[in-house]
């Protein structure tokens, strides 16, 4: 067998047809070109989460289209670049249990050596969901049991109350599918409908998705409209408050649109951002944040909830993804920067 250096020979060399998905901030496709550059140190990884890689890679061989799934976590260094140490590692035990036939039925010590793979991971439920519901759109293959049900929910024939018949499994095959069809339009009928145990998970999974102009001001005007109550109220409803995180949520893949960023600039212009808004920003919406003038009044927020711990695990979370990280070094220079976000970050450093 010729000399493995990169996960991507691995594959190529078994034949194996694969696509790979970030999974740690959301899940996002990562093209090959993209992930042979990563393996190869010549870019940082893009969406780094804690100092990690988290990555699934899904690959099968033509004459049989069910895909292998490996789910793994890489160690970055303090420049995001992968550990070549750690990749390198993964590969020899690969090597090791499987050979270069990475489709074979694998014994029990080749099982034991695999399942001791330090570089498994096991992300949340709901994201191994949306990542079965994406390989499963994309490979064309059929649609989970919970998809009809969840649409024959969504027509409202049912009752709303009857949410105990969704799967999150079928909402997120709706999620995958939003522009096909009539998807888009009958998600807009729905959600002024929709009880909190079916809201929160379909936002969650529309974090991950690209959507259409009409639902993305549905879901910004519900968004206004839950804002405006909490005004009006004066006080810190929870669930409103958590309402209005998921609707955030559910407008992560879509911040470059013109109607997000404008939703967003209103809602920095406030007076007063509750904190897990202000996390929900950081921790989903993070590619709004990569403007200079948008990042300073966010880091303004932030210091004003009077938690130093908060603002620094958010600075070090955002330091760390190369499209924000020059954004950031340009805030910490800013002369229009307040005393207190100086001395916030004369604290992180401290």
């Amino acid at each position: 067998m010729n000399t493995i250096d990169t996960i991507s020979q691995l594959l190529h060399s078994s034949n194996s047809q694969f696509r790979l998905y970030d999974i740690g901030r959301k899940i996002e496709k990562i093209s090959k070109e993209q992930f042979e550059k990563i393996e190869l140190n010549q870019i940082p990884y893009p969406t780094p989460l804690q100092g990690h890689a988290c990555i699934a890679i899904a690959f099968w061989q033509k004459k049989s289209p069910q895909p292998y799934l490996w789910l793994l976590k890489f160690p970055l260094d303090e420049r995001g670049l992968l550990n070549q140490g750690a990749r390198n590692h993964f590969i020899a035990i690969i090597i090791e249990a499987l050979g270069s036939n990475l489709m074979q039925d694998a014994n029990e010590k080749q099982e034991e050596l695999l399942k001791s793979n330090p570089y498994l991971y096991t992300p949340a439920q709901y994201k191994l969901a949306t990542l079965n519901s994406k390989i499963n759109f994309e490979l064309k293959q059929t649609p989970s049991e919970y998809l009809s049900p969840f649409l024959t929910y969504l027509s409202g024939e049912s009752g709303w109350d009857n949410w105990q018949v969704v799967g999150v499994q079928g909402i997120t095959d709706f999620a995958v599918r939003i522009n096909e069809k009539e998807n888009s339009e009958k998600l807009i009928n729905a959600l002024p409908h929709l009880p909190t145990e079916v809201l929160f998970p379909l936002c969650g999974a529309l974090e991950n998705e690209s959507l259409p102009a009409a639902l993305l001001n549905t879901l910004i005007s519900l968004l206004e409209k839950n804002i405006a109550l909490m005004k009006e109220n004066n006080e810190n409803n929870d669930n409103l408050l958590q309402t209005q995180q998921h609707l955030l949520r559910s407008l992560a893949s879509n911040c470059h649109h013109i109607h997000v960023e404008q939703f967003i600039n209103m809602l920095l212009a406030q007076d007063k951002i509750a904190a897990e808004l202000l996390i929900t920003l950081s921790g989903r919406c993070w590619t709004v944040l990569a403007d200079a003038k948008r990042l300073i009044t966010y880091f303004e927020h932030l210091i004003a909830c009077e938690d130093q711990a908060l603002f620094n695990s958010i600075f070090k979370d955002l330091v760390a993804i190369p499209s924000i990280r020059p954004i950031v070094f340009e805030c910490m220079r800013s002369p229009n920067r307040s005393n207190a976000l100086s001395q916030a970050i004369g604290q992180l450093f401290n």
